[in-house]
């Protein structure tokens, strides 16, 4: 097993390397806190939100799914708090002109940018929404935002999805999209940016029964990074204190990941009680209570929320499969060990040589497996570089077409985590890959 040695210069670099994710408008000189999501890293961040809607969707008859709008009247706004509440306290260095957030530096000391001390305004508070003007002509009235947050388009969709869809409480809404947020500061890559997708699941369930559901999600979503091949050692709990815990909520817990600048939160559990859908009601004039046709009871459910960023994800898988591994006397492969599930590539097929008929051979069997798994052919440069350079993308399997291959029909798989070799026949590949990947256990 090689050491982890990660850091966060060493993903960026592979990151650019390997084109997995890059500065946004690089040639202009890049955009703060704006990334671009090369070949393989869309293919990663793709395949962990389907993991996730399969996980959260597919695998439940109770929880549908929604795709709401970005643009949304500006009233949803003020109803959940965002305008007058979705603030951070924001302070200026007036030497370097540099911004902070107030809470997040010691303002008795010095501006860490230039190092000028007792020269920070006094602070403010900072609206995180971004605005717009909505129609030809900018006027009164016309001020919309990009949305903060996804979940504010399933509370204000509950009544419709209740009505069309049929379900009954308890159930969920789940949704992917993307979110904007005015960032004071982003930093550590794409861990905070401006531009993020979220993964949130709104539960919607009778007063009185929302702390067992509570525990329920709690216990299902971390189950849900384990089944995703995350080491359990770099994830912990972390309960919000008073000083964390939102006004409107019962309870909240955060599951956090230990990224290369430390524990930081990927995911949050909130209990956030009836306050969302109480609040759009009265915002709208519109009865957003349920109706138990059973009991003949009816109430404002309680809501008990999963809330996962996309992104963030995606720098928790690369953190987490990132390794050097030392195979031989100063020699060090970099190797991501992805679960096979999330890996942007399954299989690469690689002609021992060129000649001889294998690159034929090899290239017809590549986009025979190209209906099942993702995959890539490379035919350039010595085969032992060939397999390095599908270890540092993560690729988990690589199949060696060579001379015997023309003679018996198998070739040779390769597994990236133990680099083991073996036979297998053509015919049985499909089943033999599908097989190692639903018993795939990482090597330790």
């Amino acid at each position: 097993m090689g050491e982890k040695n990660t850091t966060m210069e060493k993903i960026v670099s592979l990151c650019k390397r390997r084109g997995f994710i890059y500065q946004s408008s690089e040639i202009y000189g890049g955009l703060a806190g704006s990334w671009d999501y090369g070949p393989l890293g869309v293919a990663l961040k793709n395949n962990i939100r389907d993991f996730w809607w399969k996980e959260m969707t597919q695998h439940y008859d109770n929880i549908v799914g929604l795709d709401s709008a970005i643009l949304m009247h500006p009233k949803v706004w003020e109803a959940s708090g965002h305008i007058n509440n979705f603030t951070d306290p924001l302070v200026d260095c007036k030497h370097c002109k540099a911004r902070f957030r107030a809470d997040q530096i010691d303002l008795e000391a010095a501006c860490p940018n230039c190092g000028t001390k007792d020269s920070f305004t006094e602070p403010r508070n900072f609206n995180l929404m971004f605005s717009t003007n909505i129609g030809s002509i900018e006027q009164e009235g016309s001020k919309i935002y990009l949305r903060p947050e996804t979940a504010q388009g399933i509370y204000v969709d509950f009544r419709n999805v209740v009505q069309s869809s049929r379900v009954k409480v308890p159930f969920g809404i789940a949704q992917v999209g993307k979110s904007f947020r005015n960032e004071i500061t982003t930093k550590s890559f794409i861990f905070r940016s401006v531009e993020f997708e979220q993964m949130e699941m709104q539960f919607f369930v009778k007063p009185g029964t929302d702390d067992k559901w509570f525990a329920y999600w709690k216990e299902q979503r971390l189950n849900s990074y384990h089944n995703m091949g995350i080491k359990p050692t770099s994830l912990r709990w972390h309960k919000h204190g008073d000083d964390e815990l939102a006004f409107y909520a019962k309870e909240a817990y955060d599951i956090q990941f230990l990224f290369p600048m430390g524990w930081q939160e990927l995911e949050g559990i909130h209990n956030r009680t009836d306050y969302d859908l109480t609040q759009h009601q009265k915002f709208s004039k519109k009865d957003l209570t349920y109706l138990d046709q059973e009991s003949g009871e009816r109430f404002v459910p309680y809501v008990v929320e999963t809330s996962a960023g996309l992104t963030r994800n995606v720098l928790m898988a690369l953190s987490d499969a990132y390794e050097e591994e030392e195979i031989g006397e100063n020699d060090i492969r970099t190797v991501l060990r992805f679960h096979p599930k999330i890996a942007p590539v399954t299989v690469a097929v690689l002609p021992l040589v060129k000649k001889d008929g294998l690159g034929e051979v090899a290239q017809k069997l590549e986009k025979d497996l190209r209906e099942e798994f993702v995959t890539f052919y490379d035919q350039s440069g010595a085969i032992g570089r060939r397999y390095r350079r599908m270890d540092e993308i993560g690729t988990p399997y690589c199949l060696t077409v060579d001379y015997q291959s023309l003679e018996d029909n198998t070739v040779t798989l390769r597994f990236r985590d133990s680099m083991e070799q073996i036979r297998v026949k053509i015919d049985d590949i499909v089943a033999t890959l599908k097989k190692a990947t639903k018993e795939y256990k990482r090597v330790e």
